[in-house]
């Protein structure tokens, strides 16, 4: 069963768009109304003039209304796996019977103590959905994944082949380093994924390291004529270190033309890459690691 990418759905209708000057409009055309037909222009030329008390309790009200209706649309939200964050997303994992994943435990008795690092809100919205995945027995890919993912905070992402029948082969990406998985680590997934009620009695899983294939991007940006050049190349860093952070998944391309898309932001007329030379193109069992990146600009094209 796919799991729905969430990124995809459409804004849910029950969140409203709301505008303080359109609702603080609405409360002066209401109050015109209330009084008879003759006293109406004078009304509205009283509401036009912001120094009047009565303009200035309506603006009140007005702002109220907005920061209530606001307060709806985050109660709305905070019952969607899509939106909901933090507390919210925890009690949304527990109808799932999903728990947020600790990556480093917190070490209270440090000198200075450590707070516990906590799986992120975006990757533990990934796994609530996945968990219906888990609840087969049946051995089906998903499954494999839910598993391997859920065994241990430290594992970033996990995929599932079957190169023979019977056989299942299951890949870990780790969060630490440039993502090898420790044997350690490998050892904890392997007991989850052998576990009696998760693992079917004929297949035969066998749990390896996702293989790394390190790149660098080096990028020249020439620029429209007018902007300062650093906020523009600051823009540009930080669009890619996202697209960088977004592909640290098994299996996700290092594409050129996607390169490009991140570095085009506001300013940007062309960006030259002349590292990587081509494309990283990657398998299940492969993940892409960024050992470095440099970006320059280049001056202007006219």
């Amino acid at each position: 069963m796919a799991t729905i990418d969430l990124s995809l759905l459409p804004p849910p209708f029950v969140v409203e768009e709301l505008d303080y000057e359109t609702l603080l409009a609405e409360r002066k055309a209401t109050l015109i109304s209330l009084y008879p037909e003759e006293q109406r222009a004078a009304v509205a030329r009283t509401l036009s003039l912001e120094s009047e008390p009565l303009v200035k309790l309506l603006q009140e009200n007005a702002y109220r209304e907005v920061i209530l209706r606001q307060r709806v649309n985050d109660a709305a939200r905070a019952v969607m796996v899509a939106y909901a964050v933090g507390s919210d997303l925890d009690q949304l994992g527990a109808n799932n019977n999903v728990e947020r994943l600790v990556i480093t435990p917190a070490d209270p008795t440090a000198i200075l103590p450590i707070e516990a690092v906590m799986e992120s809100d975006s990757d533990f919205r990934v796994r609530i959905p996945q968990a219906f995945e888990g609840l087969s027995v049946a051995g089906p890919t998903g499954a494999y994944e839910y598993h391997a993912k859920s065994a241990d905070g430290r594992v970033a992402d996990a995929s599932a082949i079957s190169p023979t029948p019977a056989c299942v082969t299951v890949t870990v990406l780790s969060r630490e380093g440039n993502g090898e998985a420790s044997s350690e680590l490998l050892a904890v997934v392997e007991a989850a994924l052998n576990d009696e009620n998760t693992r079917p009695v004929a297949d035969r899983v066998t749990v390896q390291s996702a293989r790394i294939e390190d790149y660098e991007i080096d990028a020249v940006l020439y620029l429209h004529p007018g902007p300062e050049a650093e906020p523009v190349r600051m823009a540009a860093e930080k669009k890619l270190t996202a697209f960088v952070t977004a592909q640290r998944r098994l299996g996700r391309d290092i594409r050129l033309s996607a390169l490009c898309a991140a570095l085009h932001v506001e300013g940007v007329q062309r960006a030259v890459i002349n590292a990587p030379l081509a494309d990283v193109v990657l398998d299940k069992t492969q993940a892409a690691h960024c050992i470095g990146s440099t970006i320059t600009v280049g001056g202007t094209d006219d």
